[in-house]
């Protein structure tokens, strides 16, 4: 089914992994590098005084115990039972220092990852499914938390680890010790295979745990729908091979992982069992002491330790480069839409907007306006019409500046808009839209999201004007009434209104209102035309309506169709024209009257 196959297309797997991307990690590490040196430090100590253990062992078996002195093995037990407290200590306290350094890490990538996409245009969001963005802000970012806590800053740990001893194994037998690293490059060549392996296997786990996650959140969000066609069934189908997918995809890259472990203790037991066996033929010439194959032994031990370490590093790394990748490759999202390097601050606008040849297509190829020229004097009131994707929308979304023109320009006040920055243009604009969004928190934060600093009697002011305050009043907690993620306690035309006093309180010089009476009741409508003149009045106003009754008091009327401006007048100009808006408005009136 095609729509199952939407929702399993995979993301393109990227080039074999870059060191530009560990470079770009570690710049979150230098921050933090006055901890760092002290958790090193620490850590070096610990480690360093653990290794003084098998030499006081190799002491007392090859002279304390065979000389009977009870005192001085008793001295050796204490500096034993000494060196690894010290150990203890040391080891927790770094522990300690660098799960504090990593989450400070983790909430650098978070905030920056945010900021980033708090850019990004409007055309990025279109173009990607909402899930898919949000498991790259939650999961992927809490996935490479562990990697980078144990792992980028663990390597330089456990390689000191190994160097310290490597120098005390040497110190003890140099014969001995190069059996131990016999086993390097056995080492080397399993996990050079592994690494490929893994990498791909856990890229499929990233993209298939994205598909899913995409799916589950539209089918959230899209829950009333799904029963409402009775698609429980066929939609629990999809989730069901979707999962499979996850479940296949992680089975293999387990099975990869799993094997990482397993391969490094083969070899260290090898490897261990090759000292005795060298140690004892060598030691039955009288070379080497019980206690010096005890303690190479021990050392041997010592060695796998760091090395089956790292490579449980290299394990989770490799899990987690994949995801790695993906949040750089977030943050590396082009800005389409931003400032230009010397963009001014837009003054207080009295709302003239000129449109100068605007040309303007959402997909290569396939133009959505061409050519569009047209002035608004401040404080006209225009309604656009049309059929839908005319682009009456991306008319008041340009003017805005949600998206970049492929060619001609826009202007506010004579001011070229591209040339302005965002906040000046956008902050001396309202816009309300069909489906307005609710945010979770009480009424009277939503109001007040469109001016920060408004006082509570400023909006209900603003509430009153454009008639919600009448229901809010009605809640159990009034205006502190709590309303859930994308005000689900409320109707259509309760959000709407909630909305309206939003926008008004921001007091714009520009008002788009795009289909945003649509869902308001003809009784409710009448009583909020009051609030709404009071809104257009002294502000150049854009009105999206598929009503037109609602908009025969325009200034000016335009009609979108064929990528620009069809017709223009007023109703009544409009109407003894008899043209595309003549044969719009009789049809229905037509409609009403069959009704």
């Amino acid at each position: 089914m095609a729509e199952k196959n939407t929702y399993r297309r995979d993301e393109n797997l990227e080039e074999p992994f870059d060191i530009k991307h560990l470079l770009r990690a570690s710049s979150y590490i230098k921050k933090y590098s006055g901890k760092m040196m002290v958790a090193f430090l620490f850590s070096a100590i610990g480690g360093a005084t653990a290794l003084f253990g098998p030499v006081i062992t190799q002491k007392a078996l090859d002279e304390v115990i065979p000389s009977k002195d009870i005192r001085m093995l008793l001295v050796l037990c204490a500096f034993l039972v000494g060196v690894y407290v010290i150990s203890v200590i040391f080891t927790t306290i770094r522990q300690k220092l660098m799960i504090k350094v990593s989450q400070n890490i983790i909430y650098d990538i978070r905030k920056d990852l945010f900021a980033h996409l708090q850019k990004l245009s409007f055309q990025y969001f279109d173009d990607r499914p909402h899930g898919k963005i949000l498991i790259r802000v939650v999961n992927y970012v809490n996935s490479v938390s562990d990697m980078l806590s144990n792992g980028l800053i663990n390597i330089i740990l456990e390689v000191l680890n190994l160097i310290f001893i490597i120098i005390f194994m040497f110190s003890v037998d140099v014969q001995l010790s190069l059996v131990v690293l016999c086993g390097v490059p056995v080492l080397a060549v399993f996990m050079l295979w592994m690494k490929n392996c893994q990498r791909k296997a856990w890229q499929a786990v990233s993209n298939k745990s994205s598909n899913l996650n995409a799916y589950l959140q539209e089918n959230i969000v899209g829950a009333k729908v799904t029963q409402m066609f009775a698609r429980e069934e066929e939609n629990a189908k999809i989730y069901y091979d979707l999962t499979e997918d996850c479940r296949k995809t992680w089975m293999t890259a387990v099975r990869y992982s799993n094997l990482v472990w397993p391969g490094i203790d083969t070899i260290a037991v090898i490897i261990r069992a090759a000292i005795f066996v060298a140690g004892l033929i060598i030691f039955g010439t009288g070379n080497k002491t019980v206690g010096t194959i005890v303690a190479i032994s021990s050392y041997a031990a010592r060695f796998w330790q760091p090395i089956m370490n790292l490579g449980n590093i290299f394990n989770n790394f490799i899990n987690n480069i994949a995801y790695l990748e993906r949040i750089f490759e977030t943050m590396d999202e082009e800005v389409t839409v931003d400032d230009v390097p010397d963009a001014v601050t837009l003054p207080p606008i009295k709302g003239k907007v000129t449109f100068e040849n605007v040309s303007f297509s959402y997909e290569k190829d396939k133009e959505v306006l061409h050519n569009v020229s047209f002035d608004v004097e401040a404080g006209q009131s225009i309604a656009l019409v049309g059929p839908t994707g005319a682009g009456k929308s991306t008319i008041v979304n340009l003017v805005s500046r949600f998206y970049n023109l492929d060619s001609g320009r826009v202007l506010i006040d004579g001011q070229d808009i591209s040339k302005v920055t965002l906040k000046s243009l956008r902050s001396q604009m309202g816009i309300m839209l069909q489906d307005p969004f609710i945010f979770s928190g009480t009424i009277e934060d939503n109001i007040r999201y469109g001016k920060l600093d408004a006082t509570k009697e400023e909006i209900v002011n603003a509430a009153k004007l454009v008639c919600a305050d009448d229901f809010i009043k009605t809640l159990t907690d009034g205006y502190e009434s709590e309303v859930r993620e994308r005000g689900s306690l409320l109707s259509q035309g309760q959000k709407q209104l909630v909305s309206f006093a939003r926008t008004l309180i921001s007091d714009p010089r520009i008002l788009v209102l795009d289909e945003a009476t649509s869902s308001i009741d003809v009784q409710t409508e009448k009583a909020l035309q009051k609030g709404l003149d009071m809104m257009l009045k002294g502000r150049t106003s854009f009105i999206i309506a598929h009503r037109l009754s609602t908009i025969r008091n325009c200034d000016r009327i335009m009609y979108i169709d064929d990528g620009g401006i069809l017709e223009a007048g007023t109703h009544d100009e409009l109407m003894a024209a008899k043209g595309a808006y003549y044969r719009l408005y009789t049809s229905q009136l037509d409609d009403i009257k069959a009704s």
